[in-house]
This record gives C-alpha cells, sequence and structure tokens, in this order.
C-alpha cells in the first residue's frame, strides 16, 4: 500500500491521544446512545475540556491554533470505529469556522471560546421540508423589523446536532424577493421566545446522531445576532458557497475512512468463518472481490489526502470538492453492500459494526449536497451549462 505522508508527527500524537478519549469515552456508550437516539451531553463537556472541540481555532478565542490536519485525524477515528452518533466534525469544522470567518469580533469573543469548552453545541440550520440541496429555495424568512432587528418564521429539518444545540446558525431570506442575494445567516441561541426544539427524528441510520427540526415562531433576533453584522446582509449564500467545499471534504475524509474499516472488519471475519470445509477467505469470489474494493479504497484515500493537502492550504475548489464527496460517498456504499454480502446472514445482524456501517453509509450520497447536484456543479466547471 502506498505509505500515508499526510500527517506528522505531532499528528500522530494528537491521534493516540484522541483514540484513548474515544476507547475510554466513546467506545464503551455508543451502543447505549443508539438505543436512546443521541448521545450524552457529557461527552461534549469531556471533549472540551481535553482540547479536541475545535482543535483549529486560534488560541485566542479558545482553540489549539492547529491546523485543520487535527480535525482529519478526528474525523478519521470516529469514521473508522463506526461512532456515527458524534457531531464534534459539524461543531467545530462548519459551525465555529462560519464565526471565525464572518463574525465579528463581539461574536467571536463571545461564542468561540463556548463551543471549544463543549459549554456549547453549534449547529447550521440550512434544509428545509421543501429545500435541502437547492438552498436557493428557502422559505424561512428574517424580516427587519423598525428597532433593527428581525422577525424570523419558518422550519428546518434533518438538523445535526439540533437537538443538543445551544448555538444554531440559520440560513434566512432577509430579502424573500433578492433570491440568493436576499440570504443572511442568524445566530440562533437556545431559550430565545418562539425557537423550538422538535422531536429528535427516527432514521435508518446514524442512529445516536441527535438529528431533529427547528421551528421559528415570530422570534425576534437582535441585530447584533447578524453573523459579521450589517456589512454581511444578504451575503449569507456567498458564505455558504465558500464553506461548502470543506463540508464536502469532510464528507469523503468519512467515507474513506469508513470504507477502509468494513475491509478490514470483512477481512477478519472471512478468515475466520468457515463453510464448505474451508475459511471463506479461500474462495476465489472473496479474494477478489476484497482485493477490487482494497484497490478502489486506496484510490480514493490518496485523492481524498491531496484534497486534504488543497484545504489546509485554502486552495480546494468547489468542484474537486465535489468529486470527491460524490465519488467517495458512492465508494462508500459499494464496499458497505458487498461487505455485508460476505458476511452472509450475519451481515442482516444489527451487533455486527458492518451492518450498522450500511445503514449509516446510505446518508453520505444526500446530505452536503446530492450525489446528482455534486455532478452537476463539476459539469459547470468543465464548461456545461445546464438549463
Amino acid at each position: 500500500m502506498i505509505e500515508r505522508t499526510l500527517f506528522n508527527s505531532d499528528h500522530q500524537a494528537f491521534a493516540d491521544a484522541f483514540q484513548r478519549f474515544v476507547d475510554k469515552e466513546i467506545a464503551p456508550f455508543h451502543e447505549a446512545w443508539e438505543e436512546q437516539g443521541y448521545v450524552d451531553r457529557d461527552v461534549w463537556r469531556k471533549a472540551g475540556a481535553n482540547g479536541f472541540l475545535c482543535p483549529s481555532m486560534p488560541e485566542a478565542y479558545g482553540g489549539a491554533g492547529a491546523d485543520r490536519l487535527y480535525s482529519v485525524v478526528q474525523m478519521e477515528a470516529l469514521a473508522r470505529g463506526g461512532f456515527s452518533g458524534i457531531g464534534f466534525g459539524l461543531h467545530s469544522e462548519i459551525v465555529a469556522p462560519y464565526i471565525l470567518h464572518y463574525g465579528t469580533e463581539a461574536q467571536k469573543r463571545k461564542y468561540l471560546p463556548l463551543l471549544a469548552s463543549g459549554e456549547m453545541v453549534g449547529a447550521i440550520a440550512m434544509s428545509e421540508p421543501a429545500a435541502g440541496s437547492d438552498l436557493q429555495g428557502i422559505k424561512t424568512t428574517a424580516l427587519v423589523q423598525p428597532d433593527g432587528s428581525y422577525r424570523l418564521n419558518g422550519s428546518k429539518t434533518f438538523i445535526t446536532n439540533g437537538w443538543h444545540a445551544d448555538l444554531v446558525i440559520v440560513v434566512a431570506k432577509t430579502d424573500p424577493a433578492a433570491g440568493a442575494k436576499g440570504t443572511t445567516l442568524l445566530l440562533m441561541e437556545r431559550g430565545m421566545p418562539g425557537f423550538e426544539t422538535g422531536k429528535r427524528l427516527k432514521k435508518l441510520g446514524l442512529k445516536a446522531q441527535d438529528t431533529s427540526e427547528l421551528f421559528f415562531n415570530d422570534v425576534v433576533v437582535p441585530a447584533e445576532n447578524l453573523l459579521g453584522g450589517p456589512d454581511f446582509l444578504g451575503r449569507g449564500f456567498v458564505c455558504l458557497m465558500e464553506q461548502l467545499p470543506w463540508e464536502r471534504l469532510q464528507i469523503a475524509i468519512g467515507a474513506v475512512a469508513a470504507a477502509q474499516a468494513a475491509i478490514d472488519w470483512t477481512l477478519q471475519y472471512v478468515k475466520d468463518r468457515k463453510a464448505f470445509g474451508t475459511t471463506v477467505a479461500a474462495f476465489q469470489n472473496t479474494r477478489y472481490t476484497l482485493a477490487e474494493l482494497q484497490t478502489e479504497v486506496q484510490v480514493a484515500r490518496v485523492f481524498v489526502d491531496k484534497c486534504c493537502e488543497l484545504v489546509n492550504e485554502n486552495r480546494l475548489d468547489s468542484a474537486t470538492a465535489s468529486m470527491a464527496k460524490y465519488w467517495c460517498s458512492d465508494l462508500q456504499c459499494k464496499v458497505m453492500d458487498e461487505c455485508v454480502q460476505l458476511h452472509g446472514g450475519y451481515g442482516f445482524m444489527w451487533e455486527y459494526p458492518i451492518t450498522r456501517a450500511y445503514a449509516d453509509a446510505r446518508v453520505q450520497r444526500i446530505y452536503g449536497g446530492t450525489n446528482e447536484i455534486m455532478k452537476e456543479l463539476i459539469s459547470r466547471q468543465m464548461g456545461l451549462g445546464g438549463r
């Protein structure tokens, strides 16, 4: 196999420390969290106390000032272990960066230290019942009031960390007639009158992830909670487009790590499992199937590692991120399906990690923008116009 050169010794030391945290604070409890539909809040505070939240945020705001590869280490460890209920990635590398890149100084100082400590859990509310990948089609409105505040009305769905969230970045239309140019990002805090968290959604996979609905009924949002202040009124769509490549690469990172884990689990299983007087690994179909899957995952890993280098240098473009997201999540689902097949009937049993990984994988082709949308974005970069 090609030796990875993405990480240095400091990254590896961090990886070892985080794996110890996972082994102690996550692995023993994840199955119970799947049953209850959310992870215990305490794991967020413990992660914060150990420096595992928002590592790429500057030290002045409670982070470690580390590069994004430290977060990649975490994403891979969680995906490799099948710990899909842990929403650290979205919290640390989607919500916090929006505030860091676009927030006012007051917003950064107010929220980033609380996110880094785990005192606040962050979420971002984009998707709506009638608007998923098409962010220009959102209906939630935030209309300016005479005193400068905004009156927020609408609902969001499929919100990761939504049930636990203390801070939510809400995508809303401050000028519904202006299309994308009328989109603004607002900072919502738990407890604001009219802001309600709906039920935790029951899903095919990601059963420990507290995905939920959010409702906004005449919520009065103070003017100071407009992300970035007055200069960012109507610039929300631009901010979203700037940050989505990193979000989509995160999906690809998890996809490759999960796919490799599936191969590793299956390799051990077929070596141990016997059929017709020999091990399942002895059959040519088994060997060739795993050889093909390992080849494709190796190709994906090299590509994703290169994308990680680019994102760490702020040079990852939208089309390349879209390629990584669509191709790796497609591959993840293919690998899971083939590995379930090699497990036979046990591949359908929930106590086997391959079964849970199979269920978790399917949404990867949907969230972060469906893979069909990824192909549309790639084709446009190639100069192929749509309607």
